[in-house]
This record gives structure tokens, sequence and C-alpha cells, in this order.
């Protein structure tokens, strides 16, 4: 099967997630190192994590010389932007993010179905190429993992790795149209704002449990302006 087309997505993949990992780290005020090793982890770490679940020697990362070097440039170039452009390119952040998704979350699940591991395997592998670099990322920033919380992400990779799984496509023209569905779904997430479902435990001042994540308590407008004016008494 000639899945040199994918190969190309891999290579945007690696670099927006090499570059994701790079922006966060300076979000946090990494130095250089901190921001290496996150360009690298996102790029990295889901296929690290798909790789030893499904039997696939980790020393196989590398053999991967050319992507390796193409996430150190991307990391570099990441790093040196001026400011200007890095907001310019958070604006487009999502379209590649999505794009990486879907050709990682593909190539993952084709990794475990073609070594013939039930369904379940392949669902599992193409959920954690996609996400799993992220993931460890956010774990390392100290934030709680985005993919987790945000607008609906796994179940994109979950859904390609059920397709794949099942065998319903496995033609080149049947994984473009998968691909490009995983980027549009994606896409349409990010822009309506779907979420999964969610159920808050934090408690309400009558011991019920809340739907909302906290109170937000406010002082009258007369209070406020009274305090400022003490204040410069």
């Amino acid at each position: 099967m000639d899945l040199h087309i994918f190969e190309v997505f891999s290579i945007i993949g690696t670099i927006a997630f090499a570059m994701s990992g790079a922006f966060v780290a300076m979000e946090e005020e990494y130095d250089i190192l901190g921001v290496l090793v996150l360009g690298l982890v996102t790029a990295f770490g889901g296929g690290i994590i798909r790789n030893v679940l499904i039997g696939i020697p980790v020393t196989t990362l590398w053999s991967q010389g050319s992507l390796i070097m193409l996430a150190l440039v991307s990391v570099a170039i990441a790093f040196i932007l001026p400011l200007k452009w890095i907001s310019h390119w958070k604006r487009t952040e999502a379209l590649f993010d999505a794009i990486g998704l879907a050709a990682f979350a593909i190539q993952g699940a084709l990794y475990a179905a073609n070594m013939g591991h039930p369904i379940s395997a392949v669902i599992v592998a193409a959920v954690m190429t996609g996400i799993g670099g992220g993931v460890i990322r956010d774990v390392l920033a100290g934030r709680k993992p985005l993919v987790l919380r945000d607008e609906i992400y796994a179940v994109w990779a979950m859904t390609a790795g059920f397709v794949i799984g099942m065998g319903w496509l496995t033609t080149n023209a049947g994984l473009l149209f998968c691909f490009a569905a995983v980027v549009f779904f994606r896409m349409c997430s990010v822009h309506y704002k779907w979420k999964l479902p969610r159920r808050s435990l934090v408690p309400s001042e009558n011991g019920n449990v809340s739907p909302q994540p906290e109170s937000i308590v406010t002082q009258p407008k007369s209070s406020v302006l009274q305090g400022t004016l003490s204040k410069g008494d």
C-alpha cells in the first residue's frame, strides 16, 4: 500500500506538534532545554507510547532521523520567531494540529491493523499516536491535558481507528477520505465549540453537587466605589 501522501502529512504534523510544544514551553517561561524537550516530546511522544502498546521496538524511533532533525529545526525556528509571527501561528495552529491529529491517528491505526491486532488495539493505537504527545506536553508543563477537557479531540482519533480496524477503508482514496473527515470534524468542534458531556463535583451552598465549577460573588457597585474612595482618602 502506497502511503507516501501520509508521510507528507506526518511531516506537517511533526512540524505542527514540535512547534506547539515549543510555544507551550515558552508560555511557561522554560529555558532553551525545556523548549527543546517539550517540542520533541509533543512530536514523538504519541508514537513512542503506541509502539510500546502494540509491540513495536521503541528503538525504531532512531530510524526516523530525518523527522527528528525536522523537529529540532522546527523547535529552533519557534524559539527565534518574532512575537508577531508567533501570534499569527497561534491563529492557524488549530488547522495544523488537526492535520497532525488525522495523519498520526491514521498511521497509528494502520500500524496496529497491519500487525493483526484486534480492533480495540487499533483504536488505542490511533488515539495514543494522535494525542499522546500533547498529553505528555501538558503534564510536563503543569497543565491539565487540553485534549481531555477542551473541544472534542480524541473522539475523532477513536473514530478513525474504529473505521480502519473494521476494515471499511483499505484503499488510498478511502484513507484520504478518512483523513479529510477527521480534519473537517476537528475544525468543526473548534469552530462550534463542541464538547463532550461533563459533570462537576463541586458542592453548592445547600450541600448538593453543583454543575458550576465555582460560584462568583460580586459586590454592589456602590460598595466597590466606596472602597475605592476610602483608599484614596
